[in-house]
């Protein structure tokens, strides 16, 4: 976006996507650019300032990351973090060396000398949160140390005549305190930057841009009731009216009333021009016989891709694919660590055949994902829509363990429907991540009245997470267990025994298959 904006250059740091999360909701637009990017790229971006992120290698090991010293010459404010501290020192002519004493978790930091980020901060001391084997031994010329912990006598450096300040801390984690104010001190008292990142501001620009862009096309958009394809839709609606086409493909995997719920309202309040393809018995027949979870996902994609070009053959004029494309993925595609190693099948809508010769439009793409459920808020949909749990593309197939069939989605799909119930009811369902209902390939023995019962089993997931990279299971009431347990036994016919999963991500993952 045509605004001021802070470069975050990534030696490959763990926390690298929250230091740009910080810095965005401290107003200030952010973006993650890898170090192997070329200065003269950087300086073309025109940025405010530049932050060099931590990183996980040794300044001094051959072919450690790095980046042109023409970086510190830029005019610019730049705030080094960790990795960032240290190749700042070595590159300008300081010594960084092995540290006798390593520093790993919370460590009291000791303020030194007063320089403008440390406005408004009190404490003598603090506690920050450190991860380091290497260590700054004496600062470049005209640097001086800004503070100390016990074990390092440089653990934060400063040349404020050329606005360059460095910590060996992470202010982004919420377990270094006042990092927050550390950070809206350098964005600004030292690059003097004006909070402007907003959604309002998101919003209107990217309509702006978008009308622009497509001109008089027709856009074709995958809608799956998810909030990114959502969002993403309403968007373009606001931009482009009725030449937007939302198709919405109801495979047979759905979760109970959700193409009502969701593709209703949308044309209810939105007046989305809308395509609802009913494809179930196509899906269903050629998930017969299949119980591969891989190859359920293979089979749902390739059906997904050809009943979604058959309807966007049929609209005259499309030149353009909307997708509800995050920063994350962005990131992920150029990160200085490179992509992920594992990606699952049938990931969106990426695998439309070339043939289909669409340009892409992806409105989402600069925001995280807790940025889009904010321009949710912005565009007026309803909490019910926004802060729907995560369900994966493939649906209830990859929560079926095993072959997937109309009874066992009918089980499934009540089950599932009670735990929603019960988390709303009790308060949960916006306290976690994620919560639902799998269905195991196999039956134990029960009693209900006199009668012996051989039937299904049903596994309760729900998980506490950020982003889905990491996950713990959820320590619900055993009181909210109970009534789940006791309402799917009671209510959903073929079912007599309910489990609950505790297992966190990794080793395991979310969704069980």
């Amino acid at each position: 976006m045509e605004q001021h904006k802070v470069l975050i250059v990534d030696f490959g740091s763990q926390y690298t996507q929250l230091i740009a999360r910080r810095v965005r909701e401290l107003g200030v637009y952010s973006e993650i650019h890898p170090c192997t990017t070329p200065v003269p790229v950087l300086a073309a971006m025109r940025p405010a300032a530049i932050i060099l992120s931590g990183g996980p290698a040794s300044v001094n090991v051959p072919h450690a990351p790095t980046i042109d010293p023409m970086v510190f010459a830029l005019g610019v404010p730049v705030l080094g973090i960790c990795y960032g501290m240290q190749l700042m020192a070595k590159l300008l002519g300081g010594a960084v060396e092995p540290s006798t004493d390593r520093e790993y978790g919370r460590t009291e930091l000791t303020i030194a000398a007063p320089i403008p980020l440390w406005q408004g901060i009190d404490e003598p001391r603090l506690t920050v949160w450190m991860s380091h084997g290497d260590t700054v031994l004496h600062t470049p010329p005209g640097f001086v140390a800004t503070a100390s912990t016990p074990a390092v006598a440089i653990a934060a450096m400063a040349c404020p005549q050329r606005g360059l300040y460095a910590v060996q801390f992470h202010p982004e984690v919420a377990h270094t305190e006042r990092g927050v104010d550390m950070l809206r001190n350098f964005l600004f008292e030292v690059a003097h930057l004006a909070p402007t990142w907003s959604m309002a501001s998101f919003v209107e620009e990217t309509i702006r841009q978008a009308r622009e862009r497509i001109g008089d096309a027709q856009v074709v958009c995958g809608l799956s009731g998810g909030i990114d394809s959502t969002v993403a839709a309403v968007l373009l609606s606001r931009a482009i009216g009725k030449r937007l086409h939302c198709i919405f493909v109801d495979n047979g995997l759905l979760r109970a009333g959700e193409r009502e719920e969701v593709i209703g309202y949308l044309q209810r309040h939105f007046d989305l021009n809308l395509h609802c393809i009913q494809a179930q018995e196509v899906f269903l027949s050629r998930l017969a016989g299949v119980e591969d979870p891989e190859q359920k996902r293979k089979i749902i994609g390739h059906t997904f891709i050809e009943v979604f070009e058959a309807e966007a053959r049929r609209i005259d004029g499309v030149r353009f694919l909307a997708q509800g494309t995050l920063y994350p993925d962005v990131i992920e595609s150029v990160s200085f660590k490179g992509p992920s190693a594992v990606i699952k099948s049938h990931h969106n809508v990426g695998g439309l055949p070339e043939t289909m010769a669409l340009e892409l439009v992806e409105p989402l793409r600069e925001l995280f994902k807790d940025e889009v459920r904010k321009v949710a808020q912005e565009l007026g949909l309803p909490d019910a829509l926004i802060w729907r749990h995560p369900f994966p593309g493939p649906g209830l197939a990859i929560r079926i363990i095993g072959e997937v069939t109309r009874e066992r989605l009918e089980i499934l799909r009540q089950a599932d429907r009670i735990v929603q119930h019960e988390l709303s009811a009790a308060g949960w369902y916006t306290k976690v991540w994620q919560g639902f209902a799998v269905l195991l390939p196999l039956k134990t023995v029960g009693v209900m009245g006199d009668e012996r019962t051989y039937e299904h089993v049903v596994a309760v997931r729900v998980v506490d997470s950020l982003d889905a990279m990491t996950a713990d299971w959820t320590r619900l009431p055993s009181e909210i267990l109970a009534r789940i347990s006791t309402r799917i036994i009671n209510e959903v016919q073929g079912v007599n025994r309910v489990v609950y999963d505790i297992s966190s991500k990794p080793p395991s993952t979310i969704e069980w298959e």
